[in-house]
């Protein structure tokens, strides 16, 4: 590496009476941006002059000066605006005419917001609507791109992550997958109808976390389960978590996998039934409460690891007295009354209790809901139906792939940055000194 010295001298007025410290740190932080404008355009100047010289002693006699562009190129970083006439060259033999400074820093031409300076704006888009991010941060930076620039640029920010990897190194043992409803709009802005977006999280065990391991918008489940197939370990797939929607197990539920449904779902979903059989919520009482009567619908996780006796004898009686619940529940649901009731909650009865089956075989406890998905995603679905509402699907599925890296797996949100800037190396401080003096 080369070494560049740069010295900078700063004058700075100081007040002789009701200074603060706070008033110190403000003043020194409002001349932030004017120090890194000035040493950025003292750097461009001394490597524009370094080129220079490397092109003319490369091939003497080929290139020439050709004096400066006519006005300033404006960059506009992390840390404000930096004006810069560019030096020009110019080839003799076919009289092109090119600035070495842009080609000797591989720097996009016309092109004003340079990718570092838009790692903020675009990680508040994740939480925040384009225009309400491109005000904000204005407020905060002083300067910003339009909502119109930001969303292009985060388009093309996913473009490196349009394609989920292969997982087939990790060994995931659990499978969660759930889905909402989203609005899409084509290419003009006009109401393109609902879609489901489906996504899907494993853990590689008891106690570890689940993580996001695919999204989806407007795929069926025979689609996502042939994706998943074929960037799982699938066969190594134990527990599938889910909340009984049709076409999950189909196309998800491998040989030897089991299924857990979501405890959450099943209560909430039996109201729901109920009143498509015709029963108002007043009429639905009685049932509900016998629901959540069965001690199923009210134990936690935490209570089950925490609270419970680690015998074998007390689980055993609690699914007993579980199933003998249900039992109840069924002999008051007619199936000529309640059909659509009764039918999913027997389907729902022979899936919920693997949790318990899980422990008894010394594996451990599995959770009990896939509200571990809803919690997760919250922000992610909040943000889609209540701030963006209508989304393309590809403009859906790009800004998911930012999202996840944001809000799941910030450890990669760096890696992201390097790979879509390009930094193979960069400019390193070897040292710096500070002395002031009375004037």
């Amino acid at each position: 590496m080369d070494e560049l010295e740069i010295k900078l001298v700063l004058t700075l007025r100081v007040p002789k009476t009701e200074l603060t410290l706070n008033g110190v740190l403000r003043g020194l932080a409002e001349l932030k941006n004017i120090i890194m404008s000035t040493l950025t355009q003292a750097t461009l100047d001394a490597l524009e002059t370094m080129f220079i010289a490397e092109c003319q002693a490369r091939e003497p006699g080929r290139y020439v000066r050709h004096g400066r562009q006519g006005r300033a190129r404006k960059f506009i970083t992390s840390f404000g605006p930096v004006c810069y006439r560019l030096a020009q060259m110019k080839e003799r033999t076919t009289g092109r005419v090119f600035s070495p400074l842009i080609e000797g820093l591989k720097a996009v031409p016309y092109r004003r917001y340079q990718g570092e300076s838009l790692e903020g704006a675009i990680g508040q888009a994740i939480h925040l609507s384009y225009r309400l991010a491109s005000r904000e941060t204005l407020r905060l930076c002083g300067f910003a791109p339009s909502k119109t620039t930001l969303h292009r640029r985060l388009q093309e920010l996913a473009q490196s992550e349009a394609h989920w990897p292969s997982f087939r190194a990790r060994p995931f043992k659990f499978l969660m997958v759930d889905g909402t409803v989203v609005k899409l709009q084509g290419n003009r802005g006009e109401n393109a109808g609902e879609a489901e977006m489906r996504w899907a999280m494993a853990s590689e065990g008891e106690r570890q976390p689940f993580e996001p391991v695919g999204f989806w918008v407007g795929k069926d489940w025979a689609t996502i389960g042939q994706d998943l197939r074929e960037r799982l370990n699938y066969e190594d797939l134990e527990v599938l978590f889910c909340d009984g929607e049709a076409g999950i197990e189909e196309n998800l539920l491998a040989e030897g996998m089991r299924v857990q449904r979501c405890v959450w779902h099943g209560k909430r979903d039996f109201s729901i039934l109920l009143y498509h059989d015709g029963w108002k919520k007043s009429e639905q009482q009685p049932l509900v409460e016998r629901l959540e009567a069965i001690p199923l619908f009210y134990l936690t996780r935490e209570v089950l690891e925490k609270v419970l006796p680690p015998e074998k004898e007390v689980i055993v009686g609690l699914v007993e007295e579980i199933k003998a619940g249900f039992r109840k529940l069924f002999e008051a649901l007619d199936p000529e009354k309640y059909p659509k009731a009764r039918t999913y909650l027997e389907n729902f009865y022979h899936q919920a209790l693997l949790v318990f089956e899980y422990w008894l075989e010394g594996k451990g406890w599995i959770p009990l809901t896939t509200n571990v998905i809803e919690s997760a995603l919250s922000r992610v679905v909040n943000r889609i139906k209540r701030v963006g509402k209508r989304w393309s699907e590809k403009g859906l599925i790009n800004w998911l792939m930012i999202a996840l890296r944001k809000i799941f797996k910030p450890e990669t949100w760096e890696m992201l940055w390097a790979q879509y800037l390009k930094i193979h190396r960069q400019i390193e401080l070897k040292s710096v000194e500070a002395s002031y003096a009375w004037i």
